[in-house]
């Protein structure tokens, strides 16, 4: 068998001879000895060494070879010689089980994942037959499609209860397509279960947004065995699926307990969280307590506490932290660009933009690119706001026109700004126009239907509007209800409209309407085409007094100090007559008022906005 250059070298004698030498040289240590050397071998160069020897004295015939083989396969793949470690399987006659299923593994690790399965089919082929570990190494490289085949062989090699085998194919199924159905059948059939396949069944659910079965199996695992990644998953899958209080008070208790300790996972997944809810207090304490504990900050913290304090509505912070990072990918940037974005400060942005492509020689992705535009967008700078801004200049027609023939497939945050567009310039008939194609292409999304039916009560058009719900109910697609939540004492409140469920809303609802006869005597006039309901005047007027940024305002109103600012957290986009009523406010109390909503941050002071009235 030839060998490559690179592995002619000559033995060291103090690294290769036994104790007992002969006058003409050396001995070759036992193969035994050999296979010690290459478990505790420091530098790929001993490997190499030690291949070299094993080939000029033939011990490819020795009856130890394989066991010497596998073990070199195992040393080159430590070292990260991954291509070296698979050539071997092809340099070798007949390769047992072992040596197929360490390939396997390998190349499935390394994220090679048609070697893996080639390997395998080879494996099948020399009719050698596969075990668990075979089967644990080949799922690894399995996608939502290609499992199910292996799972077929699983059970074909009577392998389907093997506790291994099944956590494999429960992570597949969770990592996947989510196939939750799949998962269960697997994990409810398996005789024992760790902590791993536990983990895994969680994720399944968490993906599929199913977080009261998560939790519910969470709970079911004993304390003692629950590690971090358990936790990670469940504080990750109530922040991803719209339950952010729920996964901060998950993390106050994992804090409670003191084991396991958090780490960059735990915190990047809890500062989410956070930025969900303008949690800013919360998520400042994170940052301390990142700094003490000591947790790794790595490029996905970074851009997770730029994120949070961009969101909470702390630029100065998320700047700071953006600067101090000692590096940043374009996710960071991204991150960044987009927090200059939703403040305003558009010229910022504009020149991160420039940076990210200049200094930092980064590629902009789709997510750069939107939100640059949503920057220009926000401002009404036609010359660099290139498609997007056409809308917000009112130059609809041409934007419209645009978008459809770009050659990159326009996302719902375009189509979503230029309909924005449409209802913040009167042009209803175009708006009409970009839904119904929207619609028609099944590219609409839940904020599209809204928005067209915001505009056909605009016109005081209720049967358009009945026939979008309509439209609406038949493609379930559920309307997301608006909340508008406030941190006061370390403690979120959140409100929807019409709510009564706090423990102060009495005096809340008292302010409420104290706020309305104030804003009344300053000339203010309700805004009731914001209703799309077909209601009397009367029935309108009162319906938006009790929108949720209202009643948000006012408990900060009855909560805080006289003079100190509010922060205001919305969901959805902020309606026009609250965002004239939120000028009135910060006029007559003299506080700033800080709200974000599903566009941009909007600070209100003395009666005005940042953005102009212009979002």
């Amino acid at each position: 068998m030839a060998s490559s250059p690179i592995l002619t070298t000559s033995l060291p004698q103090k690294q290769l001879t036994t104790s007992s030498s002969s006058a003409a040289g050396f001995r070759l240590p036992p193969p035994e000895k050999l296979a010690v050397l290459l478990d505790k071998s420091e530098s790929v160069d001993l490997v190499k060494q030690i291949h070299a020897a094993i080939l000029r004295r033939n011990l490819f015939l020795h009856p130890y070879h394989p066991v010497l083989n596998l073990k070199l396969h195992r040393a080159y793949a430590s070292h990260g010689k991954i291509h070296h470690s698979l050539s071997l399987i092809h340099q070798t006659i007949d390769p047992d089980l072992f040596l197929f299923s360490a390939a396997i593994n390998t190349a499935s690790t390394n994220g090679l994942r048609d070697q893996a399965f080639l390997l395998y089919v080879q494996l099948l082929s020399s009719e050698t037959v596969p075990n668990e570990f075979t089967f644990s190494s080949i799922l690894k490289s399995c996608s939502s499609q290609s499992v199910k085949a292996i799972h077929t062989h699983v059970l074909k090699f009577g392998l389907g209860l093997d506790p291994y085998v099944a956590t494999g194919l429960v992570d597949v199924y969770a990592r996947g397509g989510g196939d939750v159905v799949s998962a269960q059948k697997v994990f409810d059939r398996m005789p024992e279960r760790s902590i791993v396949s536990s983990t895994a069944m969680i994720t399944c659910y968490a993906k599929q947004g199913n977080v009261e079965a998560a939790r519910a199996l969470f709970e079911r695992v004993p304390e003692t065995q629950r590690d971090i990644v358990s936790w990670n998953v469940m504080i990750d899958g109530y922040a991803q699926h719209g339950f952010p209080s729920e996964a901060l008070m998950l993390f106050q208790e994992l804090l409670a307990k003191g084991e396991p300790k958090p780490d960059e996972i735990t915190v990047v997944a809890t500062l989410s969280a956070c930025s969900q809810i303008g949690a800013l207090e919360s998520g400042r304490w994170i940052h301390v307590f990142i700094k003490r504990s000591r947790i790794r900050v790595n490029v996905k913290v970074c851009t997770a506490l730029i994120d949070m304090y961009s969101k909470c509505g702390s630029l100065e912070e998320a700047v700071s932290v953006f600067n101090d990072a000692p590096r940043k990918d374009v996710v960071a940037w991204n991150a960044m660009i987009a927090g200059y974005a939703m403040h305003g400060y558009s010229q910022d942005a504009l020149r991160l933009f420039d940076e990210m492509q200049g200094t930092a020689g980064l590629q902009p992705t789709d997510i750069t690119f939107v939100a640059t535009l949503q920057a220009c967008a926000h401002a009404g700078l036609v010359e660099e706001g290139v498609r997007i801004l056409l809308g917000r200049a009112g130059r609809l027609k041409q934007a419209y026109e645009i978008i459809k023939n770009m050659e990159m497939e326009a996302d719902s945050v375009i189509w979503s700004s230029l309909l924005g567009s449409c209802k913040l310039r009167g042009d209803f008939v175009l708006g009409k126009e970009i839904a119904e194609y929207l619609i028609r292409r099944n590219i609409a999304n839940s904020g599209s239907y809204v928005l067209l039916s915001n505009m056909y009560a605009s016109v005081s058009d209720y049967e358009g509007v009945a026939k979008v719900r309509s439209l609406m109910k038949e493609k379930t697609i559920v309307k997301e209800p608006g909340v508008s939540a406030i941190e006061v004492d370390d403690r979120v409140h959140e409100f929807g409209a019409g709510d009564r469920n706090h423990l102060q809303s009495k005096e809340i609802y008292t302010m409420v309407r104290k706020m309305s006869e104030r804003i009344k005597s300053c000339g203010y006039v309700p805004d009731t085409d914001a209703v799309l309901q077909d209601l009397e005047e009367t029935e309108k007027e009162e319906s938006l007094e009790v929108h949720s940024e209202r009643l948000a305002i006012a408990y900060g109103l009855i909560s805080t100090k006289p003079g100190s600012p509010l922060r205001i957290f919305k969901n959805l986009r902020v309606c026009s007559d609250c965002h004239t009523v939120t000028k009135l406010i910060s006029k007559i109390t003299g506080r700033k008022i800080v709200m974000r909503d599903r566009n941009r941050f909007h600070h209100f002071v003395d009666g005005s906005c940042s953005c102009g009235d212009f979002w």
